[in-house]
């Protein structure tokens, strides 16, 4: 099985080479090499491109599966988006109610202590909900939101390792709570939030770390009321994005991409991923595919069906360069979660990888060197 060697244009920390990648699990070394990378291309019908495998830090579904479902949910999840490219991801739950949330986080547990063969490695676990305001909650059932306490997150920590948390800073307490959440571990976004721009400010001197699905699920800016999008255009270092170009017209796309240094794109992925148009479940919820987006009965958007390799050629077709799409992708949100090792192509790096042809479609992932199967049923 090891050691593997993959050629073509690869995209290392200090620029684009042309040349070899030798890994095992991890990566022992990258070498320029232009006559194998043009062989490699030449074999393969045209230019190969290595990049870092993408991080996904928003995912609740895929492949007829939803994570609140418990079980092997989260492995199957994970061995669906492996095969568009995603090395890494944090399975995300969503507001329910407290045994349903416990059914997950146990359900998730065992992929995060042990990754399952042919599936992305699950780091943990982003808690979206139930800690929300009832007045932002999109596609969140507005019965299971509760105030948060730090003794029911340790609870929460306890079953699976909570990387980061979606909150509502303005309800309750939850200011108050930012900090101690801060010391658990947890980075903690802002989102389905009702706040103020001061709310948001408050949030992130607190120790607050970023934003949820920026621009949906909060205030809007207005430029007397800037509101929770003002706060993050004003002041976030990083920011997640849904760029499958329906959550977020790409104009304010570009906009927060001027602003936000370290925006990143995540899929918020649903059970419809990668499956038929018809219906589905999220959480308790049931949701709809058609025309390529996923929706509530009542027309409301509802997570979506982006991978992240789509993701990838969404963020070039609005004009970023490849590096900087793919910075997006993997650097900025592994940098987000201090994952030194992932989302970078150094010797030493986990072999965390996909290879991409000239249309920017994977022709092969490795996930901590293991080949993923991308035809897999």
């Amino acid at each position: 099985m090891f050691p593997r060697k993959v050629s073509g244009n690869i995209l290392t920390p200090q620029g684009w080479l042309q040349g070899s990648l030798q890994f095992g699990q991890r990566i022992e070394a990258i070498e320029a090499d232009a006559a194998a990378a043009d062989a490699a291309a030449t074999a393969a019908g045209g230019k190969l491109t290595i990049l870092p495998g993408f991080i996904d830090l928003h995912v609740h579904g895929a492949a007829g599966v939803d994570i609140m479902q418990g079980g092997d949910a989260g492995a199957t999840v994970a061995r669906a988006h492996a095969r568009h490219g995603t090395t890494a991801m944090l399975g995300t739950t969503m507001t329910a109610t407290d045994n349903s949330i416990r059914r997950a986080l146990s359900g998730l547990a065992p992929s995060i202590a042990l990754r399952p063969a042919g599936a992305a490695r699950m780091l943990g676990v982003h808690l979206e909900g139930p800690f929300l305001s009832i007045h932002r909650l999109g596609a969140q059932p507005a019965d299971a939101v509760v105030e948060g306490s730090l003794d029911l997150v340790r609870s929460y920590h306890a079953i699976a390792p909570i990387r980061a948390m979606t909150l509502a800073t303005e309800v309750a307490q939850h200011l108050q709570l930012i900090p101690q959440l801060k010391e658990l571990g947890i980075r903690v976004q802002l989102g389905h939030s009702n706040g103020s721009y001061d709310d948001g400010v408050a949030a992130l001197q607190a120790g607050a770390a970023g934003f949820t699905h920026l621009f949906n699920g909060m205030t809007a800016l207005q430029h007397r009321q800037p509101g929770i999008v003002g706060a993050a255009l004003a002041h976030a270092e990083y920011a997640e994005i849904i760029p499958d170009l329906q959550h977020v017209h790409e104009g304010a796309i570009r906009a927060a991409l001027r602003a936000i240094p370290r925006l990143y794109g995540v899929t918020d992925a649903t059970a419809a991923t990668g499956m038929p148009d018809g219906e589905y479940g999220l959480g308790s919820q049931r949701v709809y595919k058609c025309m390529g987006c996923v929706r509530l009965a009542t027309g409301s958007l509802a997570g979506s069906v982006l991978t992240m390799d789509q993701a990838l050629r969404n963020f070039v077709a609005l004009g970023l360069d490849l590096a900087d799409a793919s910075h997006r992708l993997s650097l900025y949100p592994a940098d987000y979660l201090g994952e030194t090792e992932r989302g970078r192509l150094q010797t030493g790096a986990w072999a965390d990888l996909v290879v991409l042809d000239a249309d920017l479609q994977p022709v092969a992932v490795y996930v901590e060197g293991e080949a993923i199967a991308l035809n897999a049923a």
